[in-house]
């Protein structure tokens, strides 16, 4: 004989007779799957250098200033920033002893650098002063990815003392910077004019 099944006021317990409840799928993933970084060989083609060769290197180094006194300013990108990155300028340029180049000349060559950045359209720009063997260097980066512009270069040349000057982007965004020397100037003497 068989047990009887067991009761409650609805009459036998039965077993279920459909699947059970699971519960409903997330509707937003965790996290979504993270993208791989490209492992391409950075010189497939060329052969491995040397003992006494440099090493080849595709990507360009982030700017880097090392083993002398410097100064950085995160700025953001309005149109009176210049003003205020003069003043920083002018400021450390004085606190570190030099007195050219004058403050015409940095004025001008650090408005003409922050306001290629500020072109760019971008929410922030940074200053970066530097100084080696009688030379200022000044970078402003745009942090865009905007392509270089080399309208610039004439005018940061026509400034006085500006030994050297450029434009390129790199992974920081474009960068516009100016090399002026410390020296001062030297005045012109006219030679003397022989007898005929």
């Amino acid at each position: 004989m068989t047990d009887p099944l067991p009761m409650d006021d609805k009459g036998p317990k039965l077993p279920p007779t459909y699947p059970p409840r699971t519960p409903p799928p997330q509707k937003k993933p965790v996290e979504a799957p993270r993208p791989k970084p490209s492992t391409k060989p950075v010189t497939s083609s060329l052969p491995l250098p040397g003992r006494q060769q440099a090493r080849l290197e595709a990507r360009r180094p982030r700017m880097a200033i090392k083993d002398r006194r410097a100064a950085n300013w995160a700025l953001t990108a309005y149109p009176w920033t210049a003003t205020q990155a003069v003043r920083k300028v002018t400021e450390t340029v004085r606190a570190w002893g030099y007195d050219n180049p004058k403050d015409d000349v940095l004025e001008q060559t650090v408005r003409l650098l922050v306001d290629a950045a500020t072109v760019d359209e971008g929410r922030r720009i940074s200053v970066h002063l530097a100084d080696q063997d009688g030379m200022l260097l000044v970078v402003v980066l745009s942090h865009t990815g905007t392509s270089p512009d080399d309208t610039i270069l004439s005018a940061l040349a026509a400034v006085p003392g500006t030994a050297s000057c450029g434009t390129d982007a790199s992974e920081d965004g474009r960068r516009v910077w100016a090399v002026l020397s410390t020296e001062r100037p030297r005045s012109r003497t006219s030679c003397p004019r022989p007898n005929m």
